[in-house]
């Protein structure tokens, strides 16, 4: 098969008129995304006194979320109006690397996170000098560039294999599934996508565990206040991963054992491309007392000006 050749999504078959409730779902769903992560955003860039190590990777973390969701809801929302539910296999390679990489740069963010905060808590004196403006532009390019070149190969390496099978078992593009097609052997594939797999997201797994631990052990021997700002900040990060990870998990699972009900398969599929980019900055939003207050002060600047254009 050729790149301009069509694959199909089959979990879009036999849906009958409930497409037009998804599609009235996922388009509330999505722009309530966009809203949430777009404030945000906004907020962190917008305040100077935000513009601090913890809050510009919140941001980092909400422009993800778009980035991520935008590689799959528009083709979603599409393919629920439409009949033929097909995708060129270029157009699906470049599906699966916008979610791959969406997948990997949220380990990644969260990885950057759980350091900032191991440094705040474990060495508060020497925080500024360590995490300078300079250090986290750097950290933040590296955990960029590394899964997008590694994922890119991987992807490469995909596309060249002949495939003889055009179904797909999903909502969206995974680079597994379009190996599992292939008439050819595709171990070394294989392989290098579990050394992705390792290198993106169980290292940082890893950690960010080991990261917590220790703060939590320095928590431990500390006074109560320390203890209880300690645990006030790290806990919205913690919230963020504990659910990510299950995500995630989740994700992986149906893909590697494909023999589930199709409600559940969907579910499962779909966890790590909705929860996260939906809870994330209402975590963050409640529970920082800064981003907060900018929200709601920007919220009733916002009524004042449309009060007297109403008036008016």
């Amino acid at each position: 098969m050729e790149n301009d050749t069509l694959l199909y999504f089959s979990m879009f078959e036999n849906m009958g008129h409930f497409r037009y409730l998804y599609f009235i779902l996922g388009s509330l769903l999505y722009c309530t995304i966009l809203f949430f992560n777009v404030i945000i955003i906004l907020v962190i860039f917008m305040v100077s006194s935000l513009h601090q190590p913890m809050y510009i990777l919140i941001a980092c973390l909400s422009i993800n979320s778009l980035y991520g969701t935008a590689g799959f809801f528009p083709r979603l929302l599409t393919d629920l109006l439409l009949y033929s539910h097909s995708i060129t296999r270029s157009g699906c390679h470049v599906q699966t690397f916008v979610i791959y990489t969406y997948a990997s740069y949220e380990f990644t963010i969260l990885t950057l996170m759980a350091y900032d905060r191991f440094v705040a808590i474990s060495k508060p004196l020497q925080y500024h000098s360590i995490m300078t403006p300079k250090m986290l532009i750097v950290m933040v390019a590296i955990s960029g560039i590394y899964p997008m070149l590694s994922i890119g190969l991987g992807i490469i390496f995909t596309a060249r294999l002949r495939l003889c099978g055009n179904n797909l078992r999903k909502l969206y593009c995974n680079n597994w599934i379009i190996a599992k097609l292939s008439c050819e052997n595709a171990t070394f594939e294989n392989i290098y996508g579990f050394v992705v797999l390792v290198t993106t997201v169980l290292i940082p797994f890893s950690f960010i565990l080991y990261s917590y631990i220790k703060i939590l052990m320095i928590c431990q021997k500390s006074s109560k206040e320390f203890k209880s700002k300690a645990y006030h900040t790290c806990l919205p990060h913690l919230v963020t991963f504990v659910n990510y990870s299950i995500t995630i998990f989740c994700e992986m699972t149906f893909t590697r054992f494909e023999n589930l009900p199709p409600v559940i398969a969907i579910i499962l599929s779909l966890e790590f491309l909705i929860i996260p980019p939906l809870l994330n900055p209402v975590v963050y939003g409640l529970n920082f007392p800064e981003i907060r207050r900018k929200i709601q002060h920007h919220l009733k600047v916002s009524k004042k000006c449309a009060a007297p254009q109403r008036a008016g």
